[in-house]
Formats: structure tokens, C-alpha cells, sequence
């Protein structure tokens, strides 16, 4: 079963002279898969993304997401599919500091009007699966940007969306926190069946993925489909990275 698929999706950025970031974007992500998307910088990679979450519009083509199109939604549908069907993750956390991390993770059930003892029992279980009981009555400055990540992740997948996009989820985090938050995707992807498609540059970022769709100049230029071996399927994105002329912070 399908849970994403493009069609022919394009962007065009309109100006003195258009510049064209997507051009015939087609693909699909099977429900439970785990999928990367990469690229040099200026790719198109960000914009693809944007365009998947809804906080961009294509020029051309379409985005089905549970067999539904976002972009025909008007605004109170999109916000009620924004909130139920995908979870969001974020380089910078993006995290309400006027809350506690509790909080934060029960606020997008908050919005839907879910009883609120359903809310506690839906926060606990993510909290606990997660490992992050110990903190939901502190505040986000009180929590190290690990902890941080790992509460914007519980905020995301609560709703249990069908659709989870993080979009460079750990380039704000050390070595140390980009593993934990790394081993704590493939834990729900895993075990959850999560489905996950992930922006990043971080070729051992992209490892923990089943697939890598590489993108160069606005089209899709290769995938890569993991043998189940991590440490081969990091020197093959690195190599495919290579091949492009890719920066060295693009092939870390």
C-alpha cells in the first residue's frame, strides 16, 4: 500500500528569470518504509519536502498522501490532515518554550479536541516508549538538544500519523545525540511500522534508511536500496555523493 506517491510533481520559483527546483518528481513510499532523500545543495531537495508537507505548492503535478491530495484542501481541511495524518520533525526542534515538554508533546492533540484522558494516556506511552518519562514536567531549556529532538519526535508520532517527514532531524545534534536519535527511528520504523521520509546530507544519517532516492538539479538521479548491511550501504551513498561533485559537509 502506498502512503506517498508524486506525479509528474514540479516547482517552479517564478521571477526575472524562473528558476525551475523540480522538474517530473516521481515516486512512491510503501506503508513501514524508510526512505531518504539527498542531493548536493541547491538539489532540490528542501523543496521537495516542502512541497510533500504542504507548506509549499507544486507549479505542476501532484502529491497523494493516504490517497488524499493536500494542495485541493482548503485551509481548515489542511489543517485537520496536517495534524492527523503527518508528524513533523525539525532541525531546530521547534518546540514551544512556554511549555513543558509534556506539553509540548500533547499539544497537537490539544488542537483536535481529544479528551484529555486520552491525551495523559496517549503522552504516556509515547513518553515511555521513547524513554523520556523522567522529563515531561521540565522545560525545554532545562533539556539538552537530544532530549529536545527526542521530545519533538513524541510530539510528531502521538497523532500516529501516517506520514512522518524530518527534515534534517539531527544537524543540530553531536555525534553521540545523532545516534540515539537515529537508533530511535529505526525503533519505531521497526516496531511501530512507522513511515518515515527524512531529508539529510549526513551519508551516515542516510545509513539507517532502507532506501536513499538522490536528487541532482531537480530530478530524481538514482536510488539506492540498502542490502541490510549499514556500514556497505554508507560507502555506497558516500560513492554516489562523490560521483556528483557533492561538497565535503555533503558526503560526512
Amino acid at each position: 500500500m502506498s502512503i506517498l506517491t508524486t506525479k509528474h510533481l514540479g516547482k517552479v520559483y517564478e521571477g526575472k528569470v524562473p528558476y525551475t527546483a523540480l522538474n517530473d518528481i516521481n515516486f512512491s513510499i510503501e506503508k513501514g518504509e524508510f526512505v531518504a532523500i539527498m542531493g548536493p545543495s541547491g538539489s532540490g531537495k528542501s523543496t521537495l519536502l516542502n512541497v510533500i508537507s504542504t507548506i509549499d505548492h507544486p507549479t505542476s503535478g501532484s502529491v497523494c498522501i493516504d490517497s488524499e491530495d493536500p494542495h485541493e484542501m482548503n485551509d481548515d481541511q489542511l489543517a485537520h490532515f496536517r495534524r492527523n495524518t503527518l508528524g513533523f520533525v525539525f532541525q531546530d526542534f521547534n518546540l514551544v518554550h512556554t511549555l513543558t515538554v509534556g506539553e509540548n508533546i500533547m499539544l497537537p492533540l490539544t488542537l483536535e479536541g481529544v479528551p484529555v484522558p486520552e491525551i495523559k494516556k496517549r503522552t504516556a506511552e509515547v513518553a515511555a516508549l521513547l524513554g523520556i518519562e523522567p522529563l515531561l514536567s521540565k522545560r525545554t531549556f532545562e533539556i539538552s538538544g537530544g532530549q529536545a529532538q527526542r521530545t519533538a519526535v513524541a510530539r510528531a508520532v502521538v497523532t500516529n500519523p501516517s506520514l512522518l517527514l524530518a527534515d534534517e532531524p539531527t544537524g543540530n545534534l553531536d555525534s553521540k545525540a545523532t545516534k540515539d536519535v537515529m537508533e530511535l527511528f529505526r525503533m519505531l520504523n521497526e516496531t511501530k511500522n512507522s513511515t518515515i521520509l527524512m531529508v539529510t546530507h549526513d551519508s551516515f544519517v542516510a545509513s539507517y534508511c532502507k532506501r536513499v532516492l538522490i536528487i541532482k538539479d531537480g530530478q530524481l538521479y538514482q536510488e539506492i536500496v540498502s542490502d541490510g548491511n549499514r556500514r556497505t550501504f554508507q560507502q555506497e551513498i558516500v560513492d554516489a555523493m562523490s560521483l556528483l561533485g557533492g561538497e565535503p559537509h555533503d558526503l560526512i
